[in-house]
């Protein structure tokens, strides 16, 4: 597995931290989720390179530092990392996973506890995990888990996949992710072991979620959860997106939508409290759905392509 402190792309960008920005080794460390001795070794490290000069030199990968760092000004995130736009879909998906899994290989500690949702994005991830980083961390899905349709959409997966590369633990959501009625969604969530996995959501270190937008090209469509005429009336209501099937509107208000919320999961307004919370989305078409996103504090880490992240200056 490559080490944190050959990582290029994070030696650019703590370079960047400290000498343009004038930020010092605590702050750096506190903000990126690294230990003080990790960050002044990869500030060293980058000397040898001869990555510091007079200015700091971007290596391939490492484009949009400038970006980044704009951006997380701009809508106060933690971090945010930008990759190539590509047009073929399959591309594009690989590039975020390969992205997110370094950076989950960079912040995830010993005995943390990782919430996963759903979503196509989220299952590239796992195979872009490289080696066996053997952590003891436990997998758990911030969404019920089971279904007919598209198995591998699903958080139950998902969470058993990132588990496995990572050498830890999981738990499965037994319980689908949306059902017909309240009643229902109440009795399930008094099941003891649906029960643990939603309090388990309290004590969340990391949390992993793909981003939705309500057009026929969404998981929650594809998983047979929702259909056309739900996601017109959806759009009907001014939706920005989805996090774990939970709507919200441009300002990240879920109140407009608490009618349809018949979800077994977690709050996503329990996000908000969580260290890392990672946000996946890709192409332009999601833009309000980051927004969104960002508006209702659910995430304060943002993994995109490079088209999203220019829309999303542009627009603010």
């Amino acid at each position: 597995m490559k080490k944190v402190i050959d990582d290029e792309r994070l030696m650019v960008k703590i370079c960047d931290m400290y000498y343009n920005q004038d930020l010092n080794q605590k702050v750096i460390s506190a903000q990126l989720g690294l230990s003080r001795p990790t960050v002044s070794r990869i500030i060293s490290n980058g000397k040898e390179r001869g990555i510091v000069k007079i200015i700091i030199d971007n290596l391939e990968g490492t484009d949009y530092v400038e970006l980044e760092r704009e951006i997380e000004n701009l809508y106060g995130l933690r971090e945010v990392i930008v990759v190539d736009t590509k047009k073929d879909i399959e591309d594009q998906k690989n590039e975020i996973g390969r992205a997110a899994a370094q950076y989950l290989e960079r912040v995830v500690k010993d005995g943390n506890i990782v919430g996963v949702s759903m979503g196509t994005t989220l299952g590239y991830i796992a195979r872009h995990v490289v080696g066996n980083a053997t952590k003891n961390i436990t997998f758990v899905p911030l969404i019920g888990g089971m279904g007919h349709l598209r198995m591998e959409l699903h958080s139950n997966y998902i969470v058993e996949d990132l588990a496995k590369v990572f050498g830890g633990e999981f738990m499965l959501m037994h319980a689908p992710a949306r059902v017909s009625g309240k009643q229902i969604k109440e009795e399930l969530l008094k099941e003891d072991g649906i029960s643990k996995i939603i309090r388990m959501g309290d004590k969340l270190d990391v949390a992993l979620v793909g981003i939705g937008v309500p057009n026929s090209t969404s998981a929650i469509m594809a998983t047979g959860y929702y259909d056309r005429v739900e996601m017109n009336k959806m759009r009907e209501k001014h939706v920005a997106g989805d996090i774990c099937m939970q709507f919200y509107d441009i300002n990240g208000s879920t109140t407009p939508f608490k009618i349809d919320n018949n979800v077994v999961g977690i709050e996503i307004k329990k996000l908000r409290r969580v260290p890392h919370s990672i946000g996946v989305a890709c192409g332009i078409e999601k833009v309000d759905a980051i927004k969104g996103a960002i508006n209702g504090k659910y995430i304060n880490t943002l993994v995109t392509d490079v088209e999203s992240a220019r829309k999303l200056i542009e627009e603010e």
